[in-house]
C-alpha cells in the first residue's frame, strides 16, 4: 500500500518536537518523556494528513443509453428504422431514449454535445456525415473529455448516389488560364459510368464519358481565359448514370465567375526577358524597373518583386518606404541570385527585418530526430496485433510533416536491434520507400519474451549526441510486464535526455498488459515517468493519431564567411514541405531540380513551403504587418550573371509556383477603386454574406436580383448583409453574380470514414445493425465499469493510534502508582 501525504510541509513541525524531546530527556531522563515525544510524532503526522489510494470498480447493470437517429434527407440510401428497430430491442433491457434528426440538415454535433456529460452513452445510426451546427469532430472531443462513450451504428448501404462539386476561384483574371478541380463522388465503392459535361456562360465546353470506382473522384480541368470582365459562370452535369443514383438534385452544380483586370506588379530587375519576368508578364500588368522606382510608382502595385538586387541598391528612406508598403497591405517577393541574400549584404540589414529568412548559411540538421521502436516480439502474432504494429508504424512513415526529420526503427522482443542502420532522411522519396519496405518485412522474434527495456536502450544509443527535436515513439501491444521496472528505469532515462516519449499501445487478449482489472503497465509506465499525456490506447484495426508540429524555431546556423561561393556543380532535387499551403497545393516538383542556392535560414514564424532534398530551403512565407512577404532563394532561371541556378523551376508545371507566390503575395487580385463586391457562393437553405466597400465617395446600395437590399455599416466604407436565395442557380448582385447550388446535405455521400478514430476513442465501437443488436448491450454495460481511484484519509487512524498510546501510557503509569502505592501501605502496616 503506497501512502502520501496532503500537506508534506507539516512534518517541519516534528523538529521543534524533537529538539524539545531531547531537551526533557536530558533534564529529566524518564520514560513519560519518551511516550510524549512518540504522542507528539504522530500528531504532527496527522498534521500532514496522509492517506493511500484504493483502486475501486462499479457498474451499471442497465446503464442509460441514447439513440440518435439520422433521418435527414440523405439518409434515403440507407434502410428507414434501424434507429427505430434498434430502440425497440434495447428499450426492453435498459432506459433508452430515442432522437431524431430530420429535414435537409444534419447536425450531429449539437446533439452529442446536448446529451454528453450527463451519464449517458450515445448511440449514432447515421452516416456520419453532419452539415450544420456544432463542429461532429469537436463534439465527439468533447464527449470524450465528459467520459461519454459514444457508439456508431453505420446502416448498411440500400442504394447507391452521386454528387458533382466544383473548386476553385471565384475571382479570375482576364486573360489568364484558370484551373478548377471538378470532384465527383458516390455513397459506395462499386463502379460506376458517367457521362461528364462543362459548361462555360451556359454553352457546351467539353464532354467525356468515365468511369469511377472510388468514393471521391477529383478531375483537374483547365479553362480557357476568359476576354471580358464582370460576371461568368460555369456549370457542371453529369448523366446517363449507370451503377445507380438516387437523386438527381445534386447531379448539377453551379459556380460564379467574376473577371477583373490584370493586377498591377512592379518588377525590379536587370534582367527584364528572365524567365521570371515572363511568367510574371503573361499573368499581371508587370511595371519593369532598373532600380527601385519609389514609393510613387509602386502605391498602385498589388506585389513588388526584388529580384537579385544588392542591398547597396537601396537607401534607408526606400527600404523604410517598402517597409511602409507591406506593412500596409502590399505584397513583396524577393528573389535571390548571385546579388542576392548572402551574397547582397542582406545579413542584419533594415530590408532583411522584412523578410521571413536571415541571410546566414545553415548547416540542416532536420526538424526532428524520432526513432520508432516496434514490437516484434511472437506475442504480437499470437494475439494478432503484429498487422496494427507494422501499418500503424508506416501510417506514421507517411506523415507529412516528417518530410525534414530524421528517422531511425528499431526493433525489439527478448532483444533489440537497429532495422534501419542509424537514422535515414525522409526528404528522399526513395528512403522513405526503404524504410517502409524494412518494416513492412519485420517477423516476429523467436524467443518469447517482450524486452522494451532493450528498445528503449538501443533508442538511447542511438539518440545520444542528438540535438534539435528528440522523439521515440514505441508501438506494441503493452505485454511488458517481465520488463517492467527496467523499462521505466530506460523510459526515464530517455525522458531525462530531453526525448518526447510516445507509447501506442495496441489492446489484446495478451494477459501480461494487465496487473489489475482494466489496469495496463504501458499506461502506469507512462504515468511513472511523467508523461500520460503521450499514452494511446487503440483497438485491433485503429491507427493512432500523433500529430508532428513542423519546428517553430530553425535549424542553429553554422559558422560559415559571406566570401563562401555557391555551388555550381550539384543538383537538388525540390520537395513541396508545406503541400497543404496556398501556394503548392496542387503543384507536383517531383521533376524539378535547381543547381545552386543562396543560404538562408528561416526565422521564427516563418513557413518553409519548398526545401532541397538536402534540407536547404528554397521558399519561405510569412506575413508583415498587414502585407504578405516571400523569399525565393534561388534565381530567375536566365543566368545573365554568373549564376544559372534554376530554370525548371520556370518551365512547365513547374512554374505553378511562381504564379502561386505572385497570387498569395497579392492577395485580393481586385483594385481598390470604385466599389468592390464580396459575397461567396452558397448551398440552397444556407445564407451568403455580402460585403461591400466603397473606395470612392457615393451612396453604397446593392439590389438582389433587381430588389434593394438593406446594408449595415459594419467598419471603415464597409458594409454588410446577408442573402438566402431559394432558387437554384446564378443570381445577380449588382452585377455581381452569386450561385445557389443543392441543399449541401447531398453533397457528402455514404459512410464518414473519418470519425471512426474519434468514436473509438470515447471508448465506443463501430457496429453494423446485425452487430450493434448483438453485441451493443453487452458493450454498454462493460463500458459502465468505471474503474477509479479513491483517496482514503488516514488521519483518524493515525490520531486514533496516538490516542490509544496516550491512554495506554496513562493506564500503565495508574496501574504502576496503584501497586506502589500498596505495596508501601503493605510495608506501613507491618
Amino acid at each position: 500500500m503506497n501512502i502520501s501525504l496532503e500537506s508534506p510541509g507539516m512534518l517541519l513541525l516534528i523538529i521543534p518536537v524533537v529538539v524539545a524531546g531531547f531537551y526533557l530527556l536530558r533534564k529529566t531522563k524518564t520514560k513519560i518523556v519518551e511516550w510524549r515525544m512518540l504522542i507528539a510524532f504522530l500528531l504532527v503526522l496527522a498534521l500532514a494528513s496522509p492517506y493511500t489510494t484504493l483502486t475501486r470498480t462499479s457498474s451499471v447493470e442497465d446503464p442509460s443509453l441514447v439513440i440518435i437517429q439520422d433521418q435527414t434527407e440523405s439518409m434515403g440510401i440507407f434502410p428507414k428504422g434501424t434507429g427505430t428497430g434498434l430502440y425497440e430491442s434495447l428499450a426492453a433491457n435498459t432506459p433508452t431514449t430515442l432522437v431524431e434528426l430530420t429535414g435537409e440538415k444534419t447536425t450531429l454535433g449539437d446533439a452529442v454535445t446536448q446529451y454528453s456529460g450527463l451519464g449517458n452513452q450515445i448511440v449514432l445510426v447515421t452516416d456520419g456525415n453532419s452539415n450544420s451546427g456544432k463542429d461532429l469532430m469537436e463534439a465527439l472531443e468533447f464527449a470524450k473529455k465528459t467520459n461519454t462513450t459514444v457508439y456508431l451504428v453505420q446502416p448498411e448501404l440500400e442504394s447507391n448516389d452521386l454528387s458533382v462539386e466544383i473548386r476553385g476561384d471565384k475571382n479570375v483574371v482576364v486573360g489568364n488560364k484558370n484551373e478548377f478541380d471538378i470532384v465527383v463522388r458516390q455513397a459506395s465503392e462499386k463502379n460506376v459510368s458517367y457521362s461528364l459535361e462543362v459548361f462555360v456562360d451556359g454553352n457546351i465546353e467539353r464532354r467525356r464519358q468515365l468511369n469511377q470506382d472510388t468514393r471521391n473522384n477529383p478531375i483537374p480541368i483547365s479553362l480557357e481565359p476568359f476576354a471580358t470582365l464582370g460576371a461568368h459562370n460555369i456549370s457542371v452535369k453529369i448523366s446517363d448514370i449507370s451503377g445507380g443514383d438516387l437523386k438527381e438534385i445534386n447531379n448539377e452544380f453551379f459556380k460564379s465567375i467574376y473577371v477583373i483586370p490584370k493586377p498591377k506588379v512592379t518588377l525590379v530587375t536587370s534582367e527584364k526577358d528572365s524567365p521570371l519576368a515572363k511568367v510574371l508578364s503573361n499573368l499581371y500588368e508587370v511595371s519593369v524597373a532598373n532600380g527601385y522606382p519609389g514609393a510613387a510608382n509602386i502605391t498602385d502595385s498589388k506585389a513588388l518583386v526584388l529580384d537579385n538586387q544588392h542591398i547597396n541598391s537601396f537607401s534607408e528612406a526606400q527600404i523604410k518606404e517598402i517597409k511602409n508598403y507591406v506593412s500596409n497591405g502590399g505584397g513583396l517577393i524577393v528573389v535571390g541570385g548571385d546579388r542576392a541574400y548572402n551574397f547582397g549584404n542582406y545579413l542584419n540589414s533594415s530590408l532583411e527585418e522584412v523578410l521571413p529568412v536571415i541571410s546566414k548559411p545553415s548547416e540542416f540538421k532536420g526538424g526532428r530526430n524520432l526513432v520508432l521502436i516496434l514490437d516484434v516480439s511472437p506475442s504480437t502474432v499470437a494475439h494478432k496485433t503484429q498487422v496494427d504494429i507494422l501499418s500503424n508504424a508506416v501510417k506514421i512513415l507517411e506523415n507529412d510533416n516528417l518530410k525534414d526529420a530524421n528517422v531511425a526503427v528499431i526493433a525489439f522482443g527478448n532483444a533489440a536491434y537497429d532495422v534501419s542502420g542509424g537514422f535515414v532522411y525522409m526528404g528522399l522519396p526513395q528512403n522513405l520507400a526503404i524504410l517502409k519496405d524494412k518494416v513492412s518485412k519485420l517477423t516476429p522474434t523467436n524467443e518469447t519474451e517482450t524486452s522494451l527495456d532493450q528498445g528503449l536502450g538501443v533508442a538511447k544509443q542511438v539518440l545520444e549526441g542528438k540535438d534539435s527535436e528528440l522523439d521515440a515513439i514505441v508501438i506494441s501491444d503493452g505485454g511488458i510486464e517481465v520488463s517492467y521496472d527496467k523499462s521505466v528505469q530506460a523510459a526515464q532515462e530517455l525522458k531525462d535526455m530531453g526525448v518526447n516519449l510516445h507509447f501506442i499501445h495496441i489492446r489484446s487478449s495478451a494477459p501480461s498488459q494487465i496487473f489489475k482489472v482494466r489496469n495496463y503497465y504501458a499506461e502506469k509506465m507512462m504515468k511513472e515517468i511523467g508523461l500520460e499525456g503521450n499514452y494511446q490506447h487503440i483497438e485491433m484495426g485503429e491507427r493512432a493519431n500523433i500529430v508532428f508540429e513542423k519546428s517553430a524555431e530553425p535549424a542553429e546556423p553554422a559558422e560559415k564567411t559571406d566570401e563562401e561561393e555557391p555551388e555550381y556543380n550539384g543538383t537538388y532535387p525540390l520537395l513541396e514541405y508545406s503541400p497543404d499551403h496556398f501556394i503548392t497545393r496542387g503543384v507536383n516538383l517531383s521533376n524539378a531540380s535547381i543547381t545552386g542556392y543562396n543560404q538562408v535560414t528561416p526565422k521564427a514564424g516563418a513557413e518553409r513551403l519548398v526545401i532541397t532534398v538536402t534540407g536547404q530551403p528554397v521558399l519561405s512565407t510569412w506575413r508583415f504587418g498587414l502585407g504578405r512577404v516571400a523569399a525565393l532563394s534561388t534565381d530567375n532561371g536566365y543566368g545573365g550573371g554568373t549564376t544559372l541556378w534554376a530554370p525548371a523551376l520556370y518551365n512547365g508545371s513547374n512554374s505553378k509556383v511562381i504564379s502561386g507566390t505572385a497570387n498569395w503575395a497579392i492577395g485580393n487580385p481586385q483594385a481598390e477603386e470604385g466599389a468592390v463586391v464580396d459575397a461567396p457562393d452558397t448551398w440552397l437553405g444556407t445564407p451568403s454574406d455580402l460585403t461591400l466597400i466603397m473606395y470612392d465617395e457615393g451612396i453604397p446600395q446593392l439590389k438582389f436580383n433587381g430588389a434593394q437590399l438593406d446594408l449595415a455599416l459594419t467598419g471603415r466604407n464597409t458594409y454588410e448583409t446577408s442573402v438566402n436565395p431559394v432558387n437554384i442557380g446564378i443570381h445577380d448582385i449588382s452585377g455581381y453574380p452569386l450561385a445557389v447550388n443543392y441543399a449541401l446535405e447531398f453533397r457528402d455521400l455514404g459512410h464518414n470514414k473519418d470519425i471512426e478514430p474519434l468514436i473509438t476513442a470515447t471508448g465506443g465501437k463501430i457496429y453494423t445493425e446485425k452487430e450493434a443488436r448483438a453485441s451493443l448491450m453487452k458493450d454498454a454495460r462493460e463500458s459502465s465499469l468505471k474503474v477509479s481511484d479513491e483517496h482514503v484519509s488516514l488521519k483518524m487512524y493515525v490520531l486514533l493510534t496516538a490516542l490509544v498510546i496516550y491512554l495506554g501510557e496513562i493506564i500503565i503509569r495508574r496501574i504502576k502508582e496503584m501497586r506502589r502505592l500498596a505495596q508501601a501501605q503493605g510495608e506501613t502496616e507491618t
